[in-house]
């Protein structure tokens, strides 16, 4: 994680209902710059519905996003549009156009917002799945056609097609096998790495907490109820916390992060 402590986005007294149920309720969060920040929680909590209300998708009912030193809600339809290119977005299911090759999937928004031609769109493209690990005969097969991890790959290839700062990513390993989940894992961490980003990640599995965050921030009561490093966050005294972080499964995947790091 970079050394600096600059918060790029700080989220304040946000507050998201649908009707009569409030799902957030003056919350606050910061991303800091280079950092890798997982959300966990229990279901219903919020995550997604954060994350949407962070990248613009959806508007808050109360509370304030304020980006790169910009408070989202009231800006002009333009500026905001400026700011939310330099965001990356990976969704839970890819939501790729099932219509489009994915060459074609990561070129649309170079065509769209960054007004490139269609060949310098496709050359780009081509680059950014290289970058996502995938294979080059990939770039013209439909999202029909490929596995749940190279639809994952074909999805962070796309949200990496306007070269973000941060990239926010839901569930970006659900669904896939220990061995896939653990590869893209490691992509995440040398993307940061080599490009400078910040990470935001919505996540329930415990080995890449392990493996890859700097800072986790729990969802409880409609509020962050802690944000720090995993160990610290383990070490709160919270009944869902104890479930979750000092479980079977909590305790597994520790032990094999720990095994891990003790690797020369």
């Amino acid at each position: 994680m970079n050394s600096a402590t600059e918060a790029i986005v700080q989220v304040r007294g946000l507050t998201n209902s649908f009707g009569p149920q409030c799902v957030h309720e003056n919350l606050d969060l910061d991303i800091y710059r280079g950092e890798i920040l997982a959300v966990v929680g229990g279901s219903g909590t919020g995550k997604s519905v954060l994350l949407r209300s962070i990248v613009g998708l959806r508007e808050p009912n109360a509370g304030s996003v304020q980006v790169f030193g910009e408070t989202l809600q009231g800006l002009s339809s333009q500026r905001r549009g400026q700011l939310e290119r330099r965001f990356g977005v990976l969704f839970q299911q890819g939501a790729l156009f099932s219509s489009l090759t994915v060459r074609e999937n990561i070129a649309l928004p170079l065509i769209e917002h960054a007004g490139l031609t269609r060949a310098s769109a496709n050359q780009l493209a081509q680059l950014k799945i290289a970058l996502a690990g995938l294979p080059a005969g990939a770039a013209d097969k439909y999202p029909a056609q490929l596995s749940g991890g190279m639809i994952k790959r074909a999805a962070l290839a796309r949200a990496l097609a306007l070269d973000p700062d941060i990239l926010f990513l839901d569930e970006p390993t659900a669904g896939l096998d220990p061995i896939g989940a653990a590869a893209f894992d490691q992509l995440i961490l040398t993307l940061r790495d080599a490009l400078g980003l910040s990470v935001f990640l919505v996540t329930h599995d415990l080995d890449t907490l392990y493996r890859i965050t700097d800072r986790v921030a729990v969802l409880a009561n409609k509020k962050v109820l802690v944000a720090d490093t995993l160990q610290r966050v383990a070490a709160t005294d919270d009944a869902w916390i104890r479930d979750y972080f000092h479980g079977p499964r909590g305790r597994a995947a520790e032990q094999a992060a720990t095994r891990l790091q003790e690797q020369p």
